[in-house]
């Protein structure tokens, strides 16, 4: 009842709610994304959803293009920019997802959207995130974000969804919140941004170098 029905109708009024409030900061995050980026500042990516169904996850950019302008790669902290690490360091650059939860592809809990390109590593366990919607924040998100092993985080996944419960949320909800005001466990230990997910033939996961 609560996950199927309850659930659903709470994000689309707490977004409401949260949009309207927080409407100053998205304005904030918008202006400076477009600003610091030259362009458009909402960045689409297709990412899996409920029962890996393919939806575009919506966030301030905050990153430069790939390549510079004689052709060099540059490497994710070099892409990085400084509004782009403020963005980040907030969370004001997830606030466009609140549209996506108004929208029906995303909950304000659950586990985290990743890449469309990790699907066919996950373990059949893993792969139960992916039976409730995924979340603005979650159990992994509240639990050490990027510090954590991916293995630690399928883990969290999994047991939010064994665990799912309207308390279960308020509580991951209430933690996000004082996890905003910190910028703990934001990096990885090696870049700005958490290590791509491999996986290893012995079939245990691990982050990449």
């Amino acid at each position: 009842m609560y996950k199927n029905v309850v659930k659903p109708i709470l994000d689309r009024v707490c977004a409401s709610v949260l949009l309207i409030l927080l409407s100053p900061l998205l304005v904030i995050g918008f202006f400076a994304a477009a600003i610091d980026t030259r362009g458009n500042p909402i960045f689409r990516h297709t990412r899996p959803g409920l029962n890996e169904e393919p939806f575009q996850l919506l966030k301030f950019k905050t990153m430069r293009a790939e390549f510079d302008a004689n052709g060099r790669q540059r490497s994710n902290m070099e892409r990085i920019t400084r509004v782009g690490r403020i963005l980040r360091n907030t969370s004001i650059d997830e606030l466009p997802q609140l549209f996506n939860v108004l929208g029906g592809s995303l909950s304000l809990v659950g586990p985290r959207p990743l890449q469309m390109w990790y699907l066919p590593h996950y373990s059949d366990e893993q792969r139960k995130r992916h039976s409730v919607r995924p979340g603005i924040t979650g159990l992994a998100q509240v639990s050490g974000r990027n510090s954590l092993s991916w293995t630690e985080k399928f883990e969290l996944d999994v047991q939010y969804v064994n665990s799912l419960s309207f308390w279960l949320d308020v509580k991951i909800l209430v933690r996000t919140g004082k996890k905003v005001f910190s910028v703990n466990d934001v990096n990885s230990g090696t870049s700005n941004t958490m290590d791509a997910f491999v996986k290893k033939d012995d079939g245990q996961n691990q982050s990449s170098t």
